[in-house]
């Protein structure tokens, strides 16, 4: 086990100084200037000075071994648009509200997924079965961003049953959970239903009916276990998706995340903010599958973590 989660971590570092490199210099090599304002430039002695203040005015190497310094004292550096903000400050208040309703988009997706992929595979072939997979099929082809706004007209604006916007009570988290969770429910859904008319396949489920026990014994102890450990491979990144996906969601719904501070950065062209994030994300993505690895091999005893040695 320690072999292979030094392994694992060791990759985990090399997985995320690749992306920092990689976004890093691709984002430098964008034509531009962060100190832009509607296409006109600010005084070349203020420019200069901020350069300075930046480190932007040293060569792009310094610039990235400068950055690769601070990355290691856990220092994102400065904000450009929202000086003096610190990029850490600003994670450390948006990145709360991101994730409790990436939480609440995951939480929905799971419970929704699963019983919609169970209720499909049970009535193979049936009605249901094809409404379900139907609507799986829209849930996946139509982005949460024509979802959000239909979810607005109607539950928000003509039936006035939940907040449009803001952030506050669960009520505020309702809309723009849901329209992130339909991707995700939808996901799960075929993936659920496809493993689980393939378990109740197996000779173990025809030994479990010839013992006597309930359908329902069956299909939540004994089918269903095996057929959701796909799902918990997808689980990291579906989180993973569910946060960085809100970014646009967020910005529909009025919400103060995560969301805010990237799409700002980006118009702003605010290299802290853009490398900040970009690698806070990268930080978590990799994090959560290194989890969903340790914790598939748990829920699957045939899986080993590590080979045993001679």
């Amino acid at each position: 086990m320690a072999q292979y989660i030094f392994k694992r971590f060791v990759s985990m570092i090399i997985t995320l100084w690749l992306i920092v490199t990689v976004t890093f210099f691709l984002m430098h090599a964008v034509p531009g200037s962060p100190f832009d304002r509607d296409g006109k430039e600010a005084n070349a002695n203020v420019v200069q000075n901020m350069m300075e203040f930046y480190n932007l005015d040293k060569p792009l190497g310094v610039q990235y071994l400068l950055y690769l310094k601070s990355l290691l004292t856990l220092d994102l550096g400065p904000s450009i648009s929202h000086y003096p903000d610190s990029v850490n400050s600003m994670i450390e208040r948006g990145f709360p509200v991101s994730f409790q309703l990436g939480i609440i988009a995951l939480l929905m997706a799971i419970i929704a997924g699963i019983a919609l992929g169970t209720v499909a595979a049970l009535k193979q072939n049936g009605l249901i079965d094809y409404i379900a997979m139907i609507l799986a099929v829209i849930g996946i082809a139509v982005p949460s961003f024509i979802i959000a706004p239909l979810l607005i007209k109607y539950f928000a604006v003509e039936w006035k049953l939940l907040p449009v916007a803001t952030w506050g009570t669960w009520k505020h988290a309702v809309l723009p959970a849901a329209a992130l969770a339909v991707g995700p429910i939808a996901t799960i859904a075929r993936l659920t239903r496809a493993n689980l008319i393939e378990v109740l396949t197996q000779d173990y489920i025809e030994t479990a009916r010839a013992k006597g026990l309930s359908p329902l014994t069956i299909i939540l102890k004994h089918a269903l276990r095996n057929a959701i450990l796909p799902v918990v491979t997808l689980l990291g990144a579906l989180l993973a998706n569910v946060l960085t996906g809100s970014f646009v969601i967020e910005k529909i719904f009025a919400i103060p995340g995560m969301g805010k501070y990237f799409v700002d950065g980006i118009n702003n062209r605010d290299y802290a903010v853009i490398m900040g994030t970009t690698v806070f994300y990268s930080a978590l993505l990799i994090f959560l599958m290194f989890l969903v690895d340790i914790v598939y091999g748990f829920i699957d005893p045939r899986i080993k973590l590590y080979r045993k040695e001679a």
